[in-house]
């Protein structure tokens, strides 16, 4: 990358298709890829693969944004911007043999990062950013409930903002909380 290149961006869909709502932020990022994106900005769906994309975070990305289905409380539909560049202390991440990778959460990606960054002694993302959107159900099945599948777009459309892949309107700026759908 040259010196005057745009810091790298990484968009990671997060999120189990199996489980209802919890597919969410993989369908915004199948929905983001239609969209043309700046040369810095890669986009994958990480689906389950949470020690994966942990290790991916720590390849030189400046910005990671995780798209993902976040329970906060609010009304089902709702999406969040989050800035999780630097969380809350959690409690010590488990030993990786003792993980189970099909089951992380991207608090516990988060978490990991320390101890993958001290072990191959790359450095965590600058910036970290969850696009979430409360979900009405995760329950077994396929498919997004009907407030959170109108929500994608939304997400969609924040998540290009965020990364220059779209114009904002004139007095539109990105929020730096949550939006209501």
């Amino acid at each position: 990358m040259s010196p005057d290149a745009p810091p790298r961006t990484l968009i990671a869909g997060v999120g189990n298709i199996f489980l209802g709502d919890d597919g969410f932020g993989i369908e915004a990022v199948r929905r983001l890829s239609a969209h043309p994106l700046p040369e810095h900005v890669e986009i994958v769906d990480a689906g389950i693969r949470g020690v994966h994309l942990a290790y991916q975070m720590l390849d030189g990305y400046h910005t990671v944004l995780l798209v993902d289905a976040t329970a906060r409380g609010g009304a089902p539909g709702t999406v969040y911007l989050l800035d999780a560049t630097d969380p809350a202390p959690a409690p010590a991440a488990p030993h990786p043999a003792a993980m189970d990778a099909h089951h992380m959460t991207p608090d516990s990606v988060l978490a990991l990062l320390d101890t993958l960054s001290a072990g191959t002694g790359s450095s965590r993302p600058q910036r970290v950013l969850v696009v979430g959107c409360e979900p009405a159900d995760v329950e077994e099945r396929m498919g997004l409930s009907e407030p959170v599948a109108a929500a994608v777009d939304e997400a969609v459309e924040l998540v290009l903002r965020l990364v220059g892949g779209a114009e904002p309107a004139a007095a539109d700026t990105p929020p730096t909380s949550a939006t209501h759908h």
